[in-house]
């Protein structure tokens, strides 16, 4: 039996789930019932969630944490994060208290250049381009300046225009290549339209437009985060040999691509957790961060540290382009309760916040990884999802968190000692 279906988005709600659970489970109760639960119980609000995206059937929730201690260039925060792995919230935290009391943050806008590209085909002679784009370029500013207007109000708009001869990597290609300033928008709709408008300007009989679009590529959209302090204070004992074992993680994830991806996939737990809490892209933002760390040929990693006259500082430079107003921020009731509890940022705020938290995750990792092991501390967090999924009660609960203090945990062990306190009941 066919499950193709034509007409679907323009069935109701209800329509749409009755046929995909008739049609794709073997208990379609089960599964009504299950997609219907996380519905809201406010309709306005259920409403607004349903126009976010199409054939929306649910709503997905995800955990919204706080970390609270953070102090980013003198000033105090506390950091929305909403992400599924249990251990990142608790260790931005202990992080953001364990560098509160040794300066905390210090972070700086490096540019905040975002950029857009008209990409396009042309045969003919490459100067004949030049001197045509020369004589072009003041009107094709011209003809986005009805869509500039506001955002040149606020001290943005278009930086640049540039044309770019592109024929060495594939046969007739160039591209108009244009700089933007957003300020506090992401402002991927802005440049997108002023991209279109420059195309329809440009285009000729003898120039083929492909295609028009913003770049998630955002190198000179970067902001540094660092924290530095005393080699003496950065552990308890043997301070010296593991500030150099620090070092010397970041070292091997700079030079082995294989450890470079992991060491960056722990700084993304905290910039993503931030990104999502927000109403921001993080797709966009992960595709950006990842070009980032292989912008010279070989993915490395975005975090580096090191000693010098006796002081440990360890850093991070990372591409985000982020914004506080426009998209979901301002429509998704929790996301705009993010930007409240973060004392209504500017988009350059947004960035430097985000990226001590990213920082952070990263210290949490690079530390345990050196020390202790990362999964001590991992699945001591973890060993409640594992006791949920066993259906424990509130005292065996208490028994099993209790029996595991201090011993290592695993997901069979944790289920051994379950069936075994089972069987003795």
């Amino acid at each position: 039996m066919s499950r193709i279906i034509a007409g679907f988005s323009k069935m109701s709600k209800q329509e749409k789930i009755d046929w995909l659970t008739d049609n794709f489970f073997e208990n379609s109760i089960i599964a009504k019932e299950t997609l219907q639960q996380y519905w809201s119980d406010d309709r306005v609000l259920q409403e607004l969630h349903d126009d976010f995206i199409e054939n929306t059937l649910s709503n997905f929730y995800m955990p919204y944490g706080v970390a609270p201690n953070f102090i980013i260039n003198g000033k105090d925060y506390a950091i929305p994060m909403v992400v599924e792995e249990s251990s990142v919230v608790a260790a931005a935290s202990l992080v953001a208290k364990f560098w509160s009391s040794r300066g905390g943050f210090k972070t700086t806008i490096i540019s905040t250049t975002k950029v857009g590209q008209v990409h396009f085909m042309y045969k003919g002679d490459a100067k004949g381009l030049q001197f045509y784009f020369d004589k072009m370029k003041s009107q094709l500013l011209r003809v986005t300046e009805p869509i500039t207007k506001n955002m040149r109000i606020r001290g943005g708009g278009i930086i640049d225009l540039e044309l770019r001869n592109k024929t060495k990597e594939l046969a007739n290609y160039y591209q108009i290549h244009v700089t933007f300033d957003t300020k506090d928008s992401m402002g991927a709709n802005f440049i997108n339209s002023c991209l279109e408008a420059i195309a329809n300007e440009f285009e000729r009989p003898d120039i083929e437009i492909v295609m028009s679009i913003l770049s998630n590529y955002v190198p000179e959209c970067l902001v540094r985060a660092e924290v530095s302090c005393p080699v003496n204070d950065l552990y308890e004992n043997d301070a010296a040999l593991l500030a150099q074992k620090f070092i010397q993680a970041l070292q091997i994830a700079n030079a082995e691509p294989h450890r470079a991806v992991t060491n960056n996939k722990g700084i993304m737990n905290g910039v993503d957790a931030v990104v999502l809490a927000t109403g921001n892209d993080f797709r966009a933002v992960e595709a950006g961060v990842h070009a980032f760390a292989a912008r010279d040929g070989q993915y490395r990693s975005l975090s580096h540290a090191e000693i010098k006259d006796g002081v440990f500082k360890f850093w991070m430079d990372i591409p985000l382009s982020l914004g506080t107003v426009g998209g979901l921020t301002k429509l998704h009731p929790l996301a705009k309760l993010s930007l409240e509890l973060l004392q209504n940022p500017s988009a350059e705020d947004l960035m430097q916040i985000t990226a001590a938290a990213g920082l952070a995750q990263n210290f949490a990792a690079i530390r345990a990884l050196t020390t202790t092991g990362i999964q001590k501390g991992h699945m001591k967090l973890h060993l409640t999802n594992i006791i949920k999924q066993l259906d424990a009660t509130e005292n065996e609960k208490a028994f099993l968190i209790q029996y595991f203090e201090n011993k290592t945990i695993t997901h069979n062990a944790v289920v051994e000692k379950y069936k075994e306190m089972r069987a003795f009941d």
